[in-house]
């Protein structure tokens, strides 16, 4: 477990917290929606990429300044934030106070355009920024050169790992209570429709039958080409399910909860497509859902309330990729400066901007 203390006063802003891996759905949320807080209690992630402002064009800095930010095809706009900002939970935070004139929003509540708009209450420095406005996972963001780590002692449980993909409270429901698709998982398949894009090389991919591709499946078809080209078999592999015989031209792996590493076969090489780890998981072991079912006395593992609504069904709309993330991480993978994936890129940008931007 970890503290962050002010790095000039030493008060201590965070409670005890341990590192995990950075959801991969940090960033990109649900347009015009209250999300919940990004990460579980008592936990944080590092970002290793520039984030926040300063942002600059993509025209003014140009490709070679560009790519020394981690973006390797145009977008509209480049961060020259800091690298490696920690992100907690807002309820992990301590000793901050609001700097109220850097707290503007756009709808509900604030975004964090200003930079950081909480001050130590020891000091009164600047250290972190709060985001909750619409659309925006609730997160404190620790600036790296505000905050010190020191070491609060052993975890208080044990540390995640593969093991934890194969329990059922660790899988994420593609749908949420109000029978909405979970925001989540939308961000998850735009990631993963990334990945798959660049070890494809823009080639057609062929799903497996059952829940891989009956949620996967619209996605790829819009945002994947059907073409000429013999499609690429794709395929879960991962704690649990090994890969099949002979191996799949692709295999759809978790990431581990800890670190953020994609799973592997044992000395395996070929193509893999990491997958938020609690959408894989419920991929891979659909079996494992819970349902109300009536219970007297104290309630069993994995059993309802039986006073519990029914599960929301899906919508009646397949599940969509989150645009965002999509491109964001296809232009933050240095393939897509190949020939096949830039006129890729430059095409699905193309068709995805209005008329009147043209």
């Amino acid at each position: 477990m970890d503290v962050f203390v002010c790095a000039g006063c030493g008060a201590e802003l965070t409670a005890a917290v341990s590192r995990v891996a950075l959801p991969v759905h940090t960033h990109h949320g649900a347009w015009e929606q209250l999300h919940p807080a990004l990460m579980e209690p008592a936990t944080y992630a590092v970002d290793p990429r520039p984030t926040g402002p300063p942002y600059r064009r993509w025209t003014e800095v140009g490709a070679d300044a560009a790519a020394r930010q981690g973006v390797f095809a145009p977008r509209y706009s480049v961060s020259f934030g800091a690298r490696n900002r920690i992100v907690i939970a807002p309820g992990d935070s301590r000793s901050m106070t609001l700097i109220l004139e850097k707290c503007e929003g756009y709808c509900r509540g604030v975004d964090g355009r200003a930079g950081p708009n909480l001050a130590c209450d020891g000091c009164g420095r600047p250290v972190a920024t709060r985001m909750d406005d619409c659309g925006m996972w609730q997160t404190v963001w620790l600036e790296p050169d505000a905050v010190v780590r020191r070491p609060s002692g052993p975890s208080a449980g044990p540390r995640p790992g593969w093991g934890d993909l194969e329990r059922a409270e660790h899988r994420v429901p593609p749908v949420e209570l109000d029978g909405s698709w979970n925001p989540r998982w939308e961000a998850a398949v735009g990631v993963a429709l990334a990945h798959l894009v660049a070890v494809t090389e823009d080639r057609p991919v062929l799903l497996p039958a059952g829940p891989v591709g009956e949620l996967l499946g619209d996605a790829v078809a819009r945002w994947l080409p059907a073409g000429p080209d013999e499609p690429l078999s794709v395929e879960p592999a991962g704690p649990g399910i090994d890969p099949p015989r002979p191996r799949p031209d692709v295999l759809l792996v978790p990431r581990h909860p800890l670190t953020g590493a994609s799973w592997r076969p044992p000395g395996d090489q070929g193509a893999v497509v990491p997958l938020d780890s609690g959408v894989w998981a419920y991929l891979a072991h659909p079996g494992g859902d819970t349902a109300p079912v009536p219970a007297t006395g104290a309630l069993p593992e994995g059993v309802l309330r039986d006073d519990y609504p029914e599960p929301p069904r899906r919508p009646w709309y397949p599940l969509p990729a989150n645009r965002s993330a999509f491109v964001d991480t296809l232009v933050g993978l240095p393939a897509v400066r190949s020939p096949r994936l830039r006129r890729f890129h430059e095409d699905f940008e193309r068709a995805a901007s209005p008329a009147w931007a043209t």
